[in-house]
């Protein structure tokens, strides 16, 4: 028989999140940083995301995070700016929902931002518009087809 001479599988890899029950340390943006809120997920570990600055980026995830902290639409997140490229940027942070609740609580996210959403956007805007997109068709239109 062969000698099993790895540490483990699957579920050794996956580890336990008990790192999730205790209160880590609010952390702030700083200077080549900013706030976003992830539009939507493209794959291969990057998304779409709507800075606070009012410019949409392209979002690298971050190896350390790749297939451990899982972003999904809606989430606020913290990315780190490049210098050379303006439309891309590094995820470095994932804001939990209480610690994004705080950060819009100190007025470092604006008022208009809408948290544990997963549809992200001015879907408000779009409501307004109640005009209906339908064809409506008379009875004696379907007798014809």
């Amino acid at each position: 028989m062969p000698k099993n001479k790895g540490k483990g599988g699957k579920n050794r890899k996956r580890g336990k999140n008990e790192a999730d029950d205790e209160k880590r340390e609010l952390i702030f943006k700083e200077d080549g940083q900013e706030y976003a809120q992830v539009l939507r997920m493209l794959g291969n570990g990057r998304c779409e995301c709507m800075c606070i600055d009012g410019t949409k980026r392209l979002c690298h995830i971050r190896g350390k995070m790749h297939k451990k902290v899982w972003i999904a639409a809606g989430d606020i997140i913290l990315v780190g700016l490049r210098d050379y490229q303006d439309d891309k940027a590094d995820v470095i942070l994932k804001y939990m929902s209480d610690e994004a609740r705080l950060l819009k609580a100190y007025g470092e996210l604006p008022e208009n931002t809408r948290l544990n959403e997963g549809i992200v956007g001015d879907l408000e805007e779009d409501d307004d518009n109640d005009t209906e997109e339908f064809v409506h068709f008379e009875d004696e239109d379907i007798d014809r087809i």
